[in-house]
């Protein structure tokens, strides 16, 4: 076990006592919303000063802004507030971030050290790599790109078109998958999307960023000895499997829960009794070393999402009291606002703002009528998609600059045809697609 100390050992039992709050509340038995957030909010607190400084300087704005926003609607327009109740934003986000990280306990291999697969190299195996990490990145999210990324650097360091790949892999997945933290807060902010409609334009939308990467990278670079990653076929029963587990949950065994609320118990629980037949000594040991050493180095994450969600609550409720509820950015979110939209949020995650900031501002200048909230939800993920691809400090760009040593300013550069193209793609969907995303 790699050694903490004792303050983010506490941390890490208190983000999991946060999971099992979250829970033990869809029984609807208990309200513990706000037991979910405090027991996170004081996680982050205790790992404050472990969070990479950009992370921690931005969470740190979004979190004055969102207090002082909170002051001046209360005491500025006499808005009243539920004090007690300010940090639950995003906290189930949160959660299920700390619930899908349960995936990697899936599997006797201690921290999923071995990925199967077999290299190759070529436009062919750059293919691969993309597929590989779209594949498992849509239910194992930003774990598979070290899980992927460390197995290519066993040759030789990685290359710029392996990190590439890497790159568009995984935040292409925001674009469709359930699992992501991108869908999480979409389904938080618009309800009551059409998932069918969304995941239909998003999943061809994935699959031409990967042919596009192909080509583009081809075209830009001798890829001769450039080696990369093939899953085996064996490799796609569990997310596949586990994919079949949530629309199981969905539409038969809890069809009042939302995919965000069956996937943070159900991972958790899949790993845990993927391990039992191992026993219970060693499904405890495992269960211990994840509480107390990889939910603490959540913290980068866990800390941006709550902090989002303070600044949402606060700019929506001054701007509310402001305008005494009578004031929205858009009357109709129709196709030339959700085109505005779109390119307003991939701007700002150029200038090094996370697309959660830009979707949660959004969304609180807006108010969607139910047939808006599949276009806007459609709009959230394209950017989200885009946005951490392009933006040099989005949480994927991070990690590759802090395992690997790449500037997230030369992948952003090295990036932008590729979001050019994408955004292209989104234009026309958005477009073409007329009332049908509605």
């Amino acid at each position: 076990m790699h050694e903490t100390t004792l303050r983010q050992r506490v941390a890490g039992v208190l983000t999991l006592a946060g999971l099992l709050a979250q829970i033990i509340g869809f029984t609807g038995g208990l309200n513990t919303a706000n037991s979910v957030s405090y027991l996170l909010w004081a996680a982050v607190i205790l790992l404050w000063r472990d969070i990479p400084k950009r992370s921690r300087m931005q969470a740190m704005v979004l979190i004055v802004l969102g207090i002082v926003m909170l002051l001046v609607a209360r005491w500025g327009y006499g808005a009243h507030i539920h004090w007690p109740s300010v940090l639950q934003g995003n906290a189930f986000v949160a959660a299920m971030l700390v619930g899908v990280s349960f995936i990697t306990l899936v599997g006797k291999e201690q921290g999923r050290q071995k990925a199967p697969g077999r290299r190759l190299t070529g436009s062919g195996g750059i293919l691969r790599t993309w597929l590989g990490v779209h594949l498992l990145g849509s239910i194992l999210n930003m774990s598979t790109v070290i899980l992927v990324g460390d197995r290519l650097a066993r040759s030789a360091p990685l290359s710029l078109p392996q990190l590439l790949a890497l790159n568009r892999g995984l935040s292409s997945a925001a674009l469709w998958s359930p699992f992501f933290a991108s869908m999480g807060v979409a389904l938080a902010l618009a309800p009551e999307m059409h998932y069918a409609k969304v995941m239909a334009m998003g999943l061809p939308l994935a699959m031409m960023a990967g042919l596009f990467t192909t080509l583009d990278l081809k075209r830009r670079f001798d890829l001769d000895n450039v080696i990369g990653f093939s899953l085996a076929p064996k490799s796609l029963m569990m997310p596949v499997g586990m994919a079949l587990l949530v629309m199981l949950f969905h539409f038969v065994i809890t069809p009042r829960l939302s995919i965000v609320s069956i996937i943070t118990f159900l991972i958790p629980v899949v790993a845990l009794l993927s391990n039992l037949p191992y026993g219970g000594k060693w499904t405890f040991q495992r269960l211990k070393q994840h509480t107390l050493v990889r939910l603490p180095g959540m913290r980068g994450e866990v800390s941006l999402f709550l902090a989002a969600g303070l600044f949402t609550l606060g700019l929506s409720t001054l701007v509310d009291a402001v305008t005494s509820n009578d004031w929205t950015l858009f009357a109709h979110f129709g196709t030339w606002e959700a085109i505005a939209s779109f390119a307003a949020i991939v701007a700002s995650a150029l200038l090094g703002l996370h697309p959660i900031i830009g979707v949660s501002i959004l969304a609180s200048l807006l108010s969607l009528e139910s047939g808006e909230q599949t276009r806007f939800a459609f709009v959230a993920l394209a950017a989200w998609g885009v946005g951490t691809s392009v933006g040099p400090l989005s949480g994927i760009n991070l990690s590759l600059q802090g395992r690997y040593g790449v500037s997230g300013y030369r992948m952003m550069k090295h990036n932008l045809p590729y979001a050019g193209f994408m955004s292209l793609l989104v234009l026309a969907i958005l477009t073409l697609s007329g009332e049908w995303l509605t």
